[in-house]
């Protein structure tokens, strides 16, 4: 029967556990307080504007606005403010993860637990000390590597006014995660950006995301 170490039965244990999603987000504003003001979105990369995934994510922007006291245009000619959305996650970065074996708790030597003189020549310890360490072998109780690949996603959210251009919100929220899939990532990051929005201009928060009850 194969025998995994102790600290690894506790990472498999953990694995299978939903983790709460983590956003650093940044936001510059001098919004207008809401009066009813209407808005039309669109996408920072134009080829992106009429896309099925797109629109999914300008949804989730419009219904968020909406709940701060914008309003969707009718006619998006005559909109007061144009909002731009930007998305994407790179190609992930590998991190390496060391956890000890057996070999990190002592071993099988005489020490002193207590303030008794240890044994063993070449395997313990001479001396008194409260915690002496007795047999170590290396190569027997050898750590655990393990590695997995690390993503960092970006939502990039910026308010103008139609009548001028002028910006009024600029705000980047980013999170490192061990999935590259936007449809998941995206609209976490669209629940973090406008957590506490508009937000205090020129400041930067942490912002966590519960895990959904499965």
């Amino acid at each position: 029967m194969k025998m995994f170490p102790i600290a690894a039965v506790a990472l498999l244990a953990l694995g299978g556990c939903a983790t709460p999603f983590n956003a650093k987000v940044s936001r510059f504003q001098q919004l207008p307080q809401a009066q009813g003001q209407t808005f039309v979105v669109r996408a920072m990369d134009p080829r992106l504007d009429g896309g099925i995934e797109f629109g999914q994510y300008a949804q989730l922007v419009s219904a968020k606005l909406g709940n701060h006291g914008y309003q969707p245009a009718n006619d998006p000619a005559r909109a007061d403010l144009v909002v731009k959305i930007g998305y994407g996650v790179d190609k992930g970065r590998e991190k390496v993860v060391t956890t000890p074996g057996f070999g990190g708790y002592g071993g099988f030597g005489y020490g002193g637990f207590g303030p008794y003189r240890g044994f063993g020549g070449p395997y313990g310890y001479y001396g008194r000390s409260r915690f002496a360490f007795g047999f170590y072998d290396p190569f027997l109780f050898d750590n655990d590597v393990s590695s997995f690949t690390v993503y960092t996603s970006e939502l990039d959210l910026r308010i103008d006014r139609a009548d001028n251009g002028k910006s009024v919100f600029e705000g980047t929220a980013k999170a490192q995660s061990r999935n590259d899939d936007l449809p998941y990532l995206v609209p976490r990051l669209v629940e973090a950006m406008f957590t506490g929005f508009p937000g205090n201009s020129g400041e930067t928060v942490k912002i966590t995301i519960a895990p959904e009850k499965k």
